[in-house]
C-alpha cells in the first residue's frame, strides 16, 4: 500500500495533548476550523472566528498551533491519513458494488469537505501548498488507477481503455465534488456518486442486453 504524502508546514510543531483537557480543548478548535472553512472559506476566516466557535481564548490557539495555515495543513494531513486506509477493493463492478464503493469512499470525506474547500483556495494563492497539492494529486491519481486496473481485467471489459487519462479525469471530478460537497444536500451527492459510479462500469465494460443503461449521460470532469 502507498502511504499518503506527509504534508509539512515549515513551521514548528507542537506535541499533540496527551491530557483529556487539552486533546478536547484542541478537537473543539479544530472541529471549529472545518465548520468555519466549511462556511466561510479560508481567507475570511479568521483565528479569532475560530477561538470565538470553539468557544476558547484567542490564546489558546496558539497553544496547539503556530497559524491558521499549520492547522489546515494538520486536517489535510488527517483527511489523507484516512483516506489512506480506505479499502480500494470495489466487490463488485456492477453498478451497485461502484456505488457502494464510492459511497465508503465519501462517507470517509464527509466531515472534511470544509478542510478540502478551504485547502483548494489556500493553494490557489500559496506556491508552497501548491506544490503539496501536487503530491496529493499524483497520490490519489495513482490510487484510482489502482481500482481501475483489476477492474479492467473482468471479463466483459473492453481492451482499448486508456486507464491513466481516465484515472486523471475521475481524480478531478472526485476532488471538485468533494470541493462542493458542503453546499450539496445527501441526495444530491447520492446523485453524483451514482453518476460516478455509472461512468465508470460504462467506460471501463462493454454494454450487453443484461446490463441496465447508465442512469445519465457521463458529465464532463470538471475542472481542478
Amino acid at each position: 500500500m502507498t502511504l499518503p504524502p506527509v504534508l509539512d508546514s515549515g513551521e514548528e510543531t507542537f506535541a499533540a495533548p496527551r491530557q483529556t483537557r487539552g486533546v478536547e480543548k484542541r478537537r473543539k478548535l479544530t472541529d471549529a476550523a472545518v465548520a468555519l472553512f466549511s462556511e466561510k472559506g479560508f481567507d475570511s476566516t479568521s483565528i479569532d472566528d475560530i477561538t470565538s466557535r470553539a468557544g476558547t481564548a484567542t490564546g489558546a490557539f496558539y497553544i496547539y498551533f503556530r497559524s491558521k495555515r499549520q492547522l489546515l495543513i494538520v486536517l489535510m494531513n488527517e483527511l489523507l491519513g484516512r483516506l489512506g486506509r480506505v479499502n480500494l477493493s470495489p466487490k463488485a463492478a456492477a453498478p451497485v458494488g461502484l456505488r457502494r464503493f464510492l459511497h465508503d469512499i465519501f462517507s470517509v470525506d464527509l466531515e472534511y469537505f470544509g478542510v478540502i474547500r478551504a485547502w483548494h483556495e489556500a493553494a490557489l494563492m500559496d506556491p508552497e501548498l501548491g506544490a503539496m497539492e501536487e503530491r496529493i494529486q499524483a497520490w490519489t491519481q495513482a490510487r484510482i488507477l489502482r481500482v481501475l486496473q483489476p477492474l479492467a481485467k473482468q471479463p466483459n471489459a473492453r481492451g482499448d481503455r486508456d486507464l491513466p487519462t481516465f484515472a486523471r479525469m475521475m481524480d478531478r471530478h472526485f476532488w471538485s465534488l468533494l470541493a462542493r460537497g458542503a453546499s450539496l444536500s445527501p441526495q444530491r451527492m447520492s446523485r453524483e456518486m451514482m453518476v460516478a459510479a455509472d461512468v465508470i462500469r460504462h467506460y471501463l465494460f462493454r454494454d450487453d442486453a443484461g446490463s441496465p443503461p447508465p442512469t445519465h449521460r457521463p458529465p464532463p470532469p470538471a475542472a481542478r
